[in-house]
C-alpha cells in the first residue's frame, strides 16, 4: 500500500517559520516530481512548490525568498522550509507526486492527506 503522509503543520504567528514533511511509504521504486501545493479556504488548489528526482525546482512567485523546497529520493521524502509566514500562507497543504513507480503499478498525481497550515497574531 502505498501512502504520502505529511506532517510538521501549525500555527504560528506572522513572521514565524514552520517544516512540512512528507514521506511516501510503500514498495516504491522511483518518484518523478515531487511537490506542495495548497488550498485556502474559497480558493482554487495551487502549486507552491516542486522539484524533481534530479533536482530541478519550481518555485511559486508568492513565496519566492521565502520558501524553500527540498528532497531526499533515497528515502522518499520531501520538505517545505517556509519563513517569514504571512497569513495569506494561511491554506491546508497537501504533498503530491505526479508519477509514482511501484512494483508493476504506476500512480499517477497521487496526494496525501494534507496538513493545516495556519498563520495569525
Amino acid at each position: 500500500q502505498v501512502r504520502l503522509v505529511e506532517s510538521g503543520g501549525g500555527s504560528v504567528q506572522p513572521g514565524g517559520s514552520l517544516r512540512l514533511s512528507c514521506a511516501a511509504s510503500g514498495r516504491i521504486f522511483s518518484i518523478n516530481t515531487m511537490g506542495w501545493y495548497r488550498q485556502a479556504p474559497g480558493k482554487e488548489r495551487e502549486l507552491v512548490a516542486s522539484i524533481t528526482s534530479g533536482g530541478s525546482r519550481n518555485v511559486a512567485d508568492s513565496v519566492k525568498g521565502r520558501f524553500t523546497i527540498s528532497r531526499d529520493n533515497a528515502k522518499n521524502t520531501v520538505a517545505l522550509q517556509m519563513n517569514s509566514l504571512k497569513p495569506e500562507d494561511t491554506a491546508v497543504y497537501y504533498c503530491n507526486a505526479d508519477k509514482l513507480q511501484t512494483m508493476g503499478v504506476i500512480f499517477y498525481d497521487y496526494w496525501g492527506q494534507g496538513t493545516q497550515v495556519t498563520v495569525s497574531s
